[in-house]
């Protein structure tokens, strides 16, 4: 693994949970970053991650900001402990959030009054019980694309998360999904499952989202990447300020393409992709995804050693 390079994934919602930075014992770093972010948004984050209750972790408004935190925090206690800084980062939706972060584009004080904006920006985009999420296993991507175009009608519903070449994320106006899960169904999905989701993320439903984050981003600073980050709505990899400004904007109401930034990143000589924050979801996904990339989830403090140890920095 030490002729191969280190990549680092942030996840996005999903992946919250009460009491979730426990599992990294007493670490200062950790918590010098929830302070940070506290003080930003002008909330104590650290008790929401602590004692919740779940209700409250999962509003959007609450789970975004908590999310980009908890992901950061994991960052910057992983470079405290070895002095290794990833050759690359990207996130999934959310967690590109914390990827620039990481990449020295955002601070984290402007990054976190930014996402709790853009969760706003979300929720407000389509009124509650009028859009769904869904996810979709055991199909290969192109059905569920063309499964959505004859079941959309007048409607939206869309592929919106390509997260592994058998699982893919469909969204949009909720009578349109559920044509579309019945459809895929009887195309052969082994399993078509409604997400407990607020929005209906990332397809067109969130465009009046995207413009609103057009709107406040400028006010942003934005440096450019001190660590190579691949996009997940272009799958790129833009240095230029005002190009990663416009991917966020476009990434709001267009597809995660996942697939597609974990094979990037075995392209550009990855050899282990690790998820930076708490749950392991994007590390099973990089399994799925390619199997010659060794996925590994830093999601506790056990975790964080038994990298280092089998990289060498420690």
């Amino acid at each position: 693994m030490d002729t191969q390079k280190l990549a680092f994934v942030f996840p996005g919602q999903g992946s919250q949970s009460v009491g979730m930075m426990s599992a990294y014992g007493e670490d200062a770093e950790i918590r010098r970053t929830f302070d940070e972010a506290s003080a930003a948004l002008g909330e104590d984050l650290w008790d929401m991650a602590l004692n919740g209750p779940s209700e409250r972790l999962s509003l959007t408004t609450n789970t975004q900001p908590l999310m980009l935190t908890a992901g950061v925090a994991v960052f910057r206690c992983w470079i405290a402990r070895t002095g290794r800084r990833p050759d690359m980062v990207a996130g999934h939706s959310l967690g590109e959030y914390a990827a620039l972060v990481a990449a020295d584009v955002l601070a984290l004080s402007d990054a976190v009054p930014l996402v709790r904006l853009r969760a706003r920006a979300m929720q407000d985009a389509v009124p509650a019980g009028t859009g769904a999420m869904a996810a979709v296993l055991g199909l290969d991507a192109d059905v569920v694309v063309a499964c959505c175009r004859e079941a959309a009608g007048d409607e939206v519903v869309a592929a919106v998360n390509f997260n592994s070449p058998e699982q893919t994320v469909i969204a949009g106006h909720a009578e349109a999904v559920q044509r579309a899960m019945a459809l895929l169904a009887a195309r052969g999905a082994k399993r078509t499952v409604a997400l407990p989701v607020s929005a209906p993320f990332h397809c067109s439903l969130m465009r009046p989202a995207a413009e609103r984050l057009a709107a406040a981003l400028p006010a942003v600073e934005f440096r450019r990447p001190a660590i190579a980050l691949i996009n997940n709505v272009d799958v790129a990899s833009p240095s230029e300020p005002d190009a990663v400004r416009d991917a966020l904007v476009r990434q709001a109401a267009a597809p995660v393409r996942w697939v597609e930034v974990i094979r990037r990143m075995a392209e550009l000589g990855a050899g282990c992709v690790a998820e930076c924050g708490p749950g392991k979801v994007l590390a099973g996904l990089t399994k799925r995804i390619d199997r010659n990339l060794t996925g590994v989830a830093l999601a506790d403090a056990a975790s964080l050693e038994q990298l280092a140890q089998q990289i060498g920095v420690e």
